[in-house]
């Protein structure tokens, strides 16, 4: 997955909808493509500095900014002053290319953004969900519905025309070729509609989350990672050689589903670590072992936290013993992957007094690796999917390029 390339990532899963916009575009040269997808991939940027990344002379940035001029692909916002006293005119994506919607369907809350393709935020929001849900279910359905309308009910006609809208969802995720029934992936349409002529985009949470490190976050340059979240589901996105791998099943980096536990007398079930080591399971065993008759008993991950951060004895060594749990997951997936970096994300595992105790014990029980925490906290999955949603569009945009 080379995501500094908007037209070299394939989604998991392409809703087959038409696109009558992509198709009347004209036919535009490969300089022109080069350089919007430039303009997608760093934002606004002069010619000189354009030119100099892409390798094209003055005349062939100049034509290529006015075929892209004409079609209102690119406009100027301005001018900006060289090193030599010289002023240089910047430009940036047109209004004209339209904007896309990015969803995180999560667990626990839907988030929303509404940007340009080079990423320049026109809308965001936030919505609760009542209740915890652990697998695709109508309420994440009906909160997208509500939040997607309320957020196309918000549109301006600077956004431009919406070309593409990416879901990602809180499970796992198959192609056209998979069984959608069996990862219930379709679930997200139950009280959702999908828009009529444009795309939808669907991916997994965890693999969005891994995306938005790589290309935004603490695994930036890093062309091998695994991205683990740890909250009220557990989870893994796996890139190896810049490519996000899936698997067959859609399942490559579901590590909430090893079967477990290893012990004489019992038997390992599947999707056993994830009940264990989830959050509210987590909680539930710490309040029916609290012993702290100064403190009530955290109703949270966040709770207990706090208290451990305070120095309460009890909360200390809970968070510790998970920390080590979490340590031991961690060093088994890097005994299977060897990612050299681990980046620590979800509710509880982008906590950074996480990462000494899980790194400690990662390099004790398995390879020498990085562990780190994540850098965009509860944004990475949301800006994930918004990044490989305007990918495909891109790529859409440019199909009819030459």
């Amino acid at each position: 997955m080379k995501i500094e390339s908007s037209a070299d990532q394939q989604v998991d899963f392409l809703v087959p909808l038409k696109h009558p916009a992509a198709l009347l575009l004209p036919t535009l040269t490969r300089s022109a493509q080069d350089v919007f997808r430039r303009l997608v991939a760093d934002g606004p940027a002069t010619r000189p500095q354009i030119g100099a990344v892409l390798g094209l002379s003055r005349p062939t940035m100049s034509a290529a900014i006015d075929e892209l001029e004409k079609i209102g692909f690119v406009e100027q916002i301005g001018a900006i002053q060289g090193p030599l006293g010289r002023s240089a005119a910047q430009y940036r994506i047109g209004a004209s290319v339209g904007h896309v919607i990015a969803v995180d369907a999560g667990s626990t809350h839907v988030r929303l953004r509404v940007s340009t393709l080079d990423r320049r935020l026109l809308h965001t929001r936030v919505y609760r969900l009542a209740e915890s849900q652990f697998v695709m279910s109508d309420e994440i359905s009906r909160a997208v519905a509500e939040e997607v309308q309320a957020a196309t009910s918000e549109a301006s006609s600077d956004w431009g025309p919406l070309r593409a809208l990416g879901v990602a969802l809180p499970t796992r995720v198959v192609g056209p070729e998979g069984d959608a029934e069996l990862t219930r992936q379709n679930g997200i349409f139950a009280h959702f509609t999908r828009p009529e002529d444009v795309e939808v985009v669907l991916e997994n949470n965890v693999n969005c989350a891994a995306v938005a490190e790589q290309k935004y976050g603490a695994a930036r340059g890093r062309s091998t990672f695994a991205y683990v979240q740890i909250g009220l589901k557990v989870g893994m996105g796996l890139v190896i050689d810049d490519r996000l791998i899936r698997g067959i099943n859609g399942a490559a980096g579901e590590i909430g589903h090893v079967a477990f536990p290893f012990a004489p007398g019992v038997t390992p079930e599947t999707a056993s670590v994830e009940r264990y080591l989830g959050s509210e399971a987590f909680i539930q065993r710490v309040r029916a072992g609290w012993s702290d008759p100064d403190h009530p008993a955290p109703a949270s991950a966040a709770d207990l936290v706090l208290l451990a951060e305070n120095g309460v004895s009890v909360a200390v060594e809970a968070v510790e013993r998970h920390a080590r749990e979490i340590g031991a997951l961690v060093a088994t997936c890097v005994s299977v992957t060897d990612p050299g970096l681990v980046v620590l994300g979800g509710g509880f595992g982008a906590w950074p007094g996480l990462r000494p105790t899980v790194g400690e014990l990662v390099n004790r029980l398995a390879y020498p690796t990085e562990v780190t925490s994540t850098l965009l906290g509860a944004e990475a999955t949301v800006l994930g999917i918004e990044w490989l949603t305007i990918q495909q569009c891109v790529a859409h945009l440019m199909s009819n390029g030459s």
